[in-house]
């Protein structure tokens, strides 16, 4: 997520962060960043809400949890119209879609809040005559989760919600281009009657986030963003031996095989590929399709393309909106130039897309051909409406490629030969395998990468474990 956020990615000045829109570049969003005082305190009431005198969280009962997130979780959902055009000024997303994002946060809490009994409950020893013999799940203390802006709700409850329903307490920092979303999320757990210090959020600047990683108070990191921003969070816990989850973005490939359905493998990677204007983490990044299907794939991918509509992301009718700021727009720019330097082709005319222009956060969205692995656009995180498409000769081919990368999210491959594809998909370096889809989290599934993308996992069963420890218990009978 090399544009997503690093540590904090603030705009701050003499304690104010300002939100900039990439709409029309106005200030949209202003907070006052908080300072040692107010990050000391929230600390503390986060820890004694966990395990201090009087109510703890950590021993309130495991239905009364699932039934304060679930509510909290209708209450979110509920203000989806507005939270719809929230997103779409503060990261640019078209409004038309804003919904469902917060489509997605009430599966995979309703899946989270459905599995957590039988993810949290204890693990029974066989049996041992004279012996009692289990694990228990305990829940961690404070975790702090740290979220990104592309999809600042989902990303953020893969955390909060198993994080809680585990029996933690959490301490919220948002990026500096979503604030609203750490303060809508707090006011939907506290109209839900969370306790107070349960559920908190901070906006904070660089040099603080990483002072409160450094809290001994603090018992686990989640981070989405970029590997820049990693390295900063393993270097503010380090010596601590703490937990750190780390979700650092992909360039994610995709492989059509001869045999594939043509026309659902253009739908499905053309959407991968230009959704949220390229800023997805999972997003495609780079195609490689078999040569004897090679030029209807792109012929047709192309025709797609040029069906979407640019513009304002408070316009309902736009399918594609701005990047998230000006500087991100220049950096995929610049690395489309430079492969038309080296030799690539662009497919879209980007005339046809009045008002993607140099200097603004709008971009057209652009299909590369004549790419190869020496070019930034094919192995450098682009994270911008761009996809190169290569031409391959067989399988091997393909996933000699596929696995070329300091990343591993997700990939994908399209075929009609479900077993081969499966065989194949036993051979990619990859977090998440997809076959015949893409650009997608099922809840049921493990959330996690390889190499440069990150460690650790959230979503299914497995990602309760990040949030807790197990403690075993020895009991011999008298």
């Amino acid at each position: 997520m090399s544009q997503q956020v690093k540590l904090s990615d603030e705009t701050s000045n003499s304690g104010i962060q300002q939100t900039i829109s990439p709409i029309d570049a106005s200030v949209y969003v202003t907070r006052e960043l908080a300072g040692d005082e107010q990050i000391v305190a929230c600390v503390k009431r986060a820890r004694q809400a966990f395990k201090g005198k009087g109510e703890s969280w950590a021993l309130t009962p495991l239905a009364t949890r699932k039934t304060l997130c679930q509510a909290a979780i209708d209450i979110l959902v509920s203000h989806k119209d507005e939270i719809a055009q929230e997103l779409s000024w503060m990261m640019g997303r078209p409004v038309r879609y804003g919904a469902g994002e917060l489509a997605g946060v009430a599966e995979r809490s309703e899946y989270m809040i459905g599995v957590c009994e039988q993810a949290l409950a204890n693990i029974e020893c066989e049996d041992k005559p004279g012996f009692t013999r289990y694990i228990k799940r305990e829940a961690l203390g404070v975790v702090l989760v740290i979220a990104p802006w592309n999809y600042p709700y989902l990303t953020a409850i893969n955390a909060i919600i198993p994080a809680l329903l585990a029996g933690n307490t959490v301490i919220l920092k948002h990026s500096a281009q979503t604030p609203l979303c750490a303060e809508r999320l707090f006011q939907a757990f506290e109209q839900a009657g969370l306790p107070p210090g349960v559920f908190q959020y901070l906006h904070m600047d660089h040099h603080h986030t990483a002072r409160l990683i450094a809290n001994e108070e603090v018992a686990y990191v989640a981070f989405t963003g970029s590997v820049f921003g990693g390295e900063m969070v393993e270097k503010a816990a380090l010596g601590r031996f703490i937990g750190v989850g780390l979700e650092l973005g992909g360039k994610d490939p995709a492989y059509v095989r001869q045999d594939a359905d043509i026309d659902k493998a253009v739908e499905a990677l053309v959407d991968g590929a230009f959704f949220n204007s390229g800023q997805s983490c999972c997003g495609i990044e780079r195609i490689y399709v078999h040569h004897s299907v090679y030029d209807e794939f792109v012929t047709k991918a192309v025709a797609l393309t040029k069906q979407y509509q640019l513009g304002r992301a408070d316009d309902k009718a736009v399918t594609l909106g701005p990047l998230v700021r000006r500087e991100a727009a220049d950096f995929v720019r610049g690395q489309i130039a430079e492969a038309l330097a080296q030799g690539a082709v662009a497919h879209i005319d980007e005339s046809l897309f009045a008002l993607s222009q140099a200097g603004t956060a709008y971009l057209a969205p652009q299909i590369l051909t004549h790419v190869d692995h020496h070019m930034r656009v094919m192995t450098e995180e682009s994270f911008g409406p761009v996809v190169g498409i290569m031409s391959v000769a067989d399988d091997d081919q393909a996933l000699d490629l596929m696995n070329d990368s300091d990343f591993g999210l997700t990939a994908s491959i399209f075929t009609r030969d479900i077993n081969k594809g499966i065989a194949l998909g036993e051979r990619v370096e990859t977090g998440t395998f997809f076959l015949n889809r893409c650009d997608y989290l099922d809840p049921a599934l493990a959330w996690t990468g390889v190499k440069l993308s990150g460690r650790g996992c959230t979503l299914s069963q497995l990602g309760f474990e990040q949030f807790t420890r197990p403690k075993s218990f020895h009991i011999k009978h008298a």
